[in-house]
Protein backbone atom coordinates (compact mmCIF):
# COMPACT_ATOMS: atom_id res chain seq x y z
CA UNK A 1 0.00 0.00 0.00
CA UNK A 2 3.02 2.35 0.87
CA UNK A 3 4.58 2.07 -2.82
CA UNK A 4 1.37 2.10 -4.41
CA UNK A 5 0.77 5.53 -2.24
CA UNK A 6 4.45 6.92 -3.36
CA UNK A 7 3.53 6.03 -7.10
CA UNK A 8 -0.03 7.62 -7.05
CA UNK A 9 2.13 10.80 -5.71
CA UNK A 10 4.95 10.72 -7.32
CA UNK A 11 2.86 9.94 -10.57
CA UNK A 12 0.79 13.73 -9.47
CA UNK A 13 3.87 15.87 -8.90
CA UNK A 14 5.37 14.25 -12.36
CA UNK A 15 2.58 15.49 -14.41
CA UNK A 16 1.90 18.89 -12.73
CA UNK A 17 5.85 19.72 -13.52
CA UNK A 18 6.09 18.72 -17.15
CA UNK A 19 2.79 20.77 -17.58
CA UNK A 20 3.81 23.95 -15.48
CA UNK A 21 7.81 23.25 -17.74
CA UNK A 22 5.13 22.90 -20.73
CA UNK A 23 3.28 26.61 -20.08
CA UNK A 24 6.71 28.22 -19.60
CA UNK A 25 7.83 27.64 -23.09
CA UNK A 26 7.88 30.54 -25.34
CA UNK A 27 4.62 30.69 -27.13
CA UNK A 28 3.01 28.13 -25.43
CA UNK A 29 -0.84 28.39 -25.43
CA UNK A 30 -1.30 28.78 -21.68
CA UNK A 31 -4.94 29.09 -22.26
CA UNK A 32 -4.77 25.31 -23.19
CA UNK A 33 -2.35 23.75 -20.83
CA UNK A 34 -4.42 25.93 -17.94
CA UNK A 35 -7.71 23.90 -18.63
CA UNK A 36 -5.82 20.21 -19.18
CA UNK A 37 -4.03 21.56 -15.74
CA UNK A 38 -7.97 22.18 -13.93
CA UNK A 39 -9.00 19.15 -15.68
CA UNK A 40 -6.44 16.91 -14.11
CA UNK A 41 -6.11 17.96 -10.77
CA UNK A 42 -9.49 20.55 -10.23
CA UNK A 43 -11.64 19.08 -7.71
CA UNK A 44 -14.31 20.86 -5.05
CA UNK A 45 -13.05 20.59 -1.67
CA UNK A 46 -13.87 22.51 1.49
CA UNK A 47 -10.70 23.40 3.20
CA UNK A 48 -9.74 24.21 6.63
CA UNK A 49 -6.71 26.00 8.10
CA UNK A 50 -6.07 25.43 12.11
CA UNK A 51 -3.92 27.59 14.02
CA UNK A 52 -2.92 28.13 18.12
CA UNK A 53 -3.62 30.86 19.11
CA UNK A 54 -0.80 33.39 20.22
CA UNK A 55 2.12 30.81 19.82
CA UNK A 56 4.49 32.90 18.42
CA UNK A 57 4.41 35.46 21.37
CA UNK A 58 4.05 32.71 23.87
CA UNK A 59 7.00 30.84 22.76
CA UNK A 60 9.12 33.82 24.02
CA UNK A 61 7.49 33.41 27.39
CA UNK A 62 7.62 29.46 28.12
CA UNK A 63 10.02 28.11 25.88
CA UNK A 64 9.91 26.53 22.56
CA UNK A 65 9.69 22.83 24.73
CA UNK A 66 6.20 24.22 26.61
CA UNK A 67 4.51 24.68 22.87
CA UNK A 68 6.01 21.39 21.28
CA UNK A 69 3.67 20.03 24.35
CA UNK A 70 0.51 22.12 23.36
CA UNK A 71 1.45 21.22 19.84
CA UNK A 72 1.47 17.39 20.42
CA UNK A 73 -1.67 17.57 22.53
CA UNK A 74 -3.48 19.90 20.26
CA UNK A 75 -2.95 17.19 17.68
CA UNK A 76 -4.33 14.22 19.76
CA UNK A 77 -7.40 16.42 20.82
CA UNK A 78 -8.17 17.03 16.91
CA UNK A 79 -6.87 14.40 15.15
CA UNK A 80 -10.25 12.34 16.65
CA UNK A 81 -12.19 14.92 15.38
CA UNK A 82 -11.27 14.90 11.74
CA UNK A 83 -11.41 11.19 11.35
CA UNK A 84 -14.80 11.19 12.94
CA UNK A 85 -15.57 13.91 9.90
CA UNK A 86 -14.46 12.13 6.96
CA UNK A 87 -11.49 15.21 7.05
CA UNK A 88 -8.19 14.26 5.30
CA UNK A 89 -5.26 16.12 6.78
CA UNK A 90 -2.92 17.56 4.30
CA UNK A 91 -0.08 18.94 6.37
CA UNK A 92 1.09 20.09 9.38
CA UNK A 93 3.49 22.73 9.39
CA UNK A 94 4.17 23.79 13.65
CA UNK A 95 1.41 24.88 15.19
CA UNK A 96 -1.09 24.80 11.61
CA UNK A 97 -3.07 22.06 10.20
CA UNK A 98 -4.29 21.65 6.88
CA UNK A 99 -7.67 19.58 6.39
CA UNK A 100 -9.90 18.77 3.54
CA UNK A 101 -13.05 17.88 3.59
CA UNK A 102 -15.54 16.69 0.41
CA UNK A 103 -18.59 17.61 2.29
CA UNK A 104 -18.98 21.15 3.31
CA UNK A 105 -21.87 20.51 6.29
CA UNK A 106 -19.43 17.59 8.13
CA UNK A 107 -16.02 20.52 7.68
CA UNK A 108 -18.35 23.03 9.50
CA UNK A 109 -19.55 20.71 12.27
CA UNK A 110 -15.69 19.24 12.52
CA UNK A 111 -14.77 22.99 13.37
CA UNK A 112 -17.48 23.30 16.00
CA UNK A 113 -16.49 19.80 17.53
CA UNK A 114 -12.55 20.84 17.42
CA UNK A 115 -13.74 24.08 18.82
CA UNK A 116 -15.25 22.24 21.63
CA UNK A 117 -12.87 19.77 22.47
CA UNK A 118 -9.88 22.41 23.11
CA UNK A 119 -12.35 24.43 25.43
CA UNK A 120 -12.96 21.72 27.26
CA UNK A 121 -9.72 20.61 27.83
CA UNK A 122 -8.98 24.19 28.75
CA UNK A 123 -11.18 24.44 31.58
CA UNK A 124 -9.65 24.41 35.01
CA UNK A 125 -6.33 24.86 33.49
CA UNK A 126 -3.54 27.69 33.99
CA UNK A 127 -4.05 30.23 31.46
CA UNK A 128 -0.38 28.58 29.68
CA UNK A 129 -1.76 25.44 29.51
CA UNK A 130 -4.88 26.18 28.07
CA UNK A 131 -5.20 25.16 24.08
CA UNK A 132 -7.33 28.18 21.85
CA UNK A 133 -7.65 27.40 18.67
CA UNK A 134 -8.31 29.63 15.33
CA UNK A 135 -10.13 27.89 12.47
CA UNK A 136 -10.34 29.21 8.67
CA UNK A 137 -12.52 27.62 6.18
CA UNK A 138 -13.03 27.88 2.33
CA UNK A 139 -15.17 25.85 -0.35
CA UNK A 140 -14.97 25.52 -4.00
CA UNK A 141 -12.92 24.18 -6.49
CA UNK A 142 -8.96 23.57 -5.86
CA UNK A 143 -6.19 22.47 -7.96
CA UNK A 144 -5.56 19.29 -5.54
CA UNK A 145 -1.90 17.40 -6.07
CA UNK A 146 -1.59 13.86 -4.76
CA UNK A 147 -2.48 14.15 -1.38
CA UNK A 148 0.04 16.86 -0.12
CA UNK A 149 -0.80 20.29 -1.14
CA UNK A 150 -4.08 22.03 -2.08
CA UNK A 151 -4.05 25.39 -4.46
CA UNK A 152 -6.59 28.25 -5.05
CA UNK A 153 -8.46 31.24 -4.03
CA UNK A 154 -10.55 29.69 -1.57
CA UNK A 155 -7.09 27.70 0.04
CA UNK A 156 -5.52 31.63 0.33
CA UNK A 157 -8.54 32.86 1.63
CA UNK A 158 -8.85 30.26 4.12
CA UNK A 159 -5.52 30.39 5.28
CA UNK A 160 -5.56 33.80 5.73
CA UNK A 161 -8.55 33.73 7.86
CA UNK A 162 -7.22 30.68 10.28
CA UNK A 163 -3.70 31.93 10.51
CA UNK A 164 -3.89 35.48 10.89
CA UNK A 165 -7.31 36.77 11.33
CA UNK A 166 -9.41 34.05 13.65
CA UNK A 167 -9.00 34.56 18.00
CA UNK A 168 -9.35 31.96 19.95
CA UNK A 169 -12.02 30.12 19.56
CA UNK A 170 -13.21 31.78 16.57
CA UNK A 171 -14.41 29.66 12.79
CA UNK A 172 -14.52 32.11 9.99
CA UNK A 173 -15.20 31.45 6.94
CA UNK A 174 -15.01 32.63 3.56
CA UNK A 175 -18.81 34.05 1.46
CA UNK A 176 -18.51 30.06 -1.08
CA UNK A 177 -19.02 28.64 2.60
CA UNK A 178 -21.52 30.71 3.64
CA UNK A 179 -23.47 30.23 0.45
CA UNK A 180 -22.67 26.57 0.13
CA UNK A 181 -24.54 26.04 4.14
CA UNK A 182 -27.06 28.81 3.98
CA UNK A 183 -30.23 27.79 6.38
CA UNK A 184 -27.98 24.61 7.86
CA UNK A 185 -25.78 27.80 10.18
CA UNK A 186 -25.78 30.98 11.14
CA UNK A 187 -22.97 33.41 10.22
CA UNK A 188 -22.10 37.33 11.15
CA UNK A 189 -19.89 39.03 8.86
CA UNK A 190 -16.71 40.53 9.54
CA UNK A 191 -14.94 43.91 8.63
CA UNK A 192 -11.23 42.11 7.36
CA UNK A 193 -11.97 40.40 4.16
CA UNK A 194 -8.55 38.46 3.18
CA UNK A 195 -7.72 38.26 -0.45
CA UNK A 196 -9.35 35.30 -2.25
CA UNK A 197 -12.73 35.67 -1.58
CA UNK A 198 -15.55 38.06 -2.02
CA UNK A 199 -17.08 38.40 1.88
CA UNK A 200 -16.07 36.66 5.49
CA UNK A 201 -17.88 35.90 8.15
CA UNK A 202 -18.11 34.35 11.58
CA UNK A 203 -20.03 31.16 12.60
CA UNK A 204 -22.30 32.05 15.30
CA UNK A 205 -21.88 28.37 17.64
Amino acid sequence: MAYTRNVGLSASEDRIEKLIAERLAPGADKGMIDARIWDLFGEEWAVMFTDLAGFSSGVASFGIIHFLQLIYESQRLLTPCIDAHDGILLKVEGDSLLIIFRNIGKAIECADAMQRVCEAYSVGREAEERIGLCVGLGFGRLLRIGDRDVYGSEVNAAAKLGEDIAKAGEVLVTDAVRLAAAGSYAFEPIAVVPPGTSAAFRMLR
